[in-house]
């Protein structure tokens, strides 16, 4: 029986191509997740030239005029549309409108910068997932997991979101992306900066680097499940790098540079041993913090 389901010699070269990449679900899932990264960031670069373009407090920052000099390329009319509602330096008149741009930006800064700290998850599950089906065992797809890791920051999106707009309300966001306050983005860090050395942050973190112990003892053929793994996995994730999310207020949300720069380290973070990482970046926003809370005194 399976060297009949597995024999693709009658089908034209295309369709031989699409049946071996359909049992290969680890092409699939990198392929997928490789793909929504890209497109999110190029979406996230465009807006970033959009606000450079607008000589908004975002741009300001490590290569700004870069950014401003890159042609203006034709965009389609939604992405321009969606620009607008997030780039606007007041609150939309449709206020439904404004939160979904807004939250579809949160959710793309989170695909960006988060998703590929997912990499360790990921990448067990797939190697558990290829010994259960080399054995013949039947195995939920990788892209499920994802699924549920994607679900959490989805909802931590809309939570980021509703404080975006709360803030831009409030007067307290210059420009239309541009950093908050003074006071408000010295908050933002400082809150940042301690959690860095909380105990919360730790479990967290360790949680997120090593994630066989969990995929390995909680496995399941049923998808529900899985997708509810990725669920939990992802809410590690959210509780490891949700402060650092806090830092984009201070900087602006559209300044691709620390957009990157913050995604690298989190990374980083999640791939090496040892609090060093996290103990420096939380003392460097602690200092941070300080000569804001001084500047603007």
């Amino acid at each position: 029986m399976s060297e009949l389901r597995d024999d693709f010699s009658r089908l034209d070269t295309p369709s031989r191509m699409a049946a071996g990449l359909a049992g290969r679900a680890k092409v699939i899932v990198y392929a997928s997740v490789g793909l929504a990264v890209g497109l999110s960031w190029l979406v996230l670069a465009a807006m970033a030239h959009r606000v450079s373009q607008g000589a908004l407090p975002a741009t300001q920052g490590p290569g700004a005029d870069l950014l401003a000099a890159l042609p203006d390329l034709p965009l389609p009319a939604f992405l321009e549309r969606f620009f607008a509602l997030c780039l606007s330096p007041l609150p939309a008149g449709d206020p439904v409108a404004e939160f979904l741009a807004l939250l579809a930006m949160w959710f793309l800064m989170a695909v960006a910068m988060m998703l590929p700290t997912a990499a360790p998850m990921v990448r067990t599950y797939c190697e558990i997932a290829d010994t259960a089906a080399r054995k013949g065992e039947p195995v939920a797809h990788p892209l499920v997991l994802v699924a549920g890791y994607l679900g959490v920051w989805l909802i931590a999106s809309a939570l980021f979101t509703a404080l975006t707009v709360a803030l831009r309300q409030a007067g307290a966001v210059a420009g239309g992306l541009g950093p908050v306050e003074a006071s408000v983005a010295a908050l933002a860090l400082l809150l940042a900066g301690l959690y860095q050395f909380s105990r919360l942050k730790a479990a967290c973190l360790e949680k997120c680097r090593n994630p066989f112990t969990v995929l390995f003892s909680r496995w399941s053929v049923r998808p529900a499940r899985i997708l509810r793994l990725g669920a939990e996995q992802g809410l590690w994730c959210l509780g490891c790098c949700w402060a650092l999310m806090l830092v984009m207020f201070a900087v602006g949300l559209m300044n691709i540079f620390w957009m990157a720069l913050l995604a690298v380290f989190s990374l980083v973070e999640k791939e090496t041993a040892g609090s060093l990482p996290t103990r420096l970046a939380g003392a460097i926003l602690l200092v941070w913090a300080a000569v804001l809370l001084v500047v603007s005194w």
